[in-house]
């Protein structure tokens, strides 16, 4: 993760309410929405990414929407996460690695089939 970046999380209780931080955090500002984890008992948390003052002003807006339909837990920004952060957890991965990922597992199942063939 570059060191301009930070994460942004916003956890609420009730999918609607996450949905809706998700939705205000994006038309914000100029982040990327990561992802969304299901804590349990009705959490959701909402995980962006992007610029220091990017990411603050998009959980400002993000968490003023989502208490507007829910509940809101907590709402923090970590500036600047270390490496470790990103290698241990999926938050600072954006679409182009799952898609790398995806694109390394189809070649692994269509060489393990095309041995079977030659066999």
């Amino acid at each position: 993760m570059r060191t301009t970046e930070a994460l942004g999380l916003i956890e609420t209780r009730g999918f609607a309410a996450m949905v809706e931080a998700s939705d205000a955090m994006v038309k914000a500002a100029k982040v990327e929405l990561v992802s969304y984890e299901k804590i349990g008992g009705g959490y959701v948390t909402a995980i962006v990414r992007g610029d220091v003052a990017a990411v603050r002003a998009a959980l400002e807006a993000g968490g003023i929407a989502a208490g507007k339909v829910g509940d809101v837990v907590s709402v923090h920004l970590i500036p600047r996460p270390h490496d470790n952060v990103d290698i241990a957890l999926p938050l600072g991965r954006g679409r182009d690695y799952w898609e790398m990922i995806e694109q390394n597992e189809q070649k692994a199942i269509e060489h393990k089939e095309s041995k079977k063939i030659t066999r």
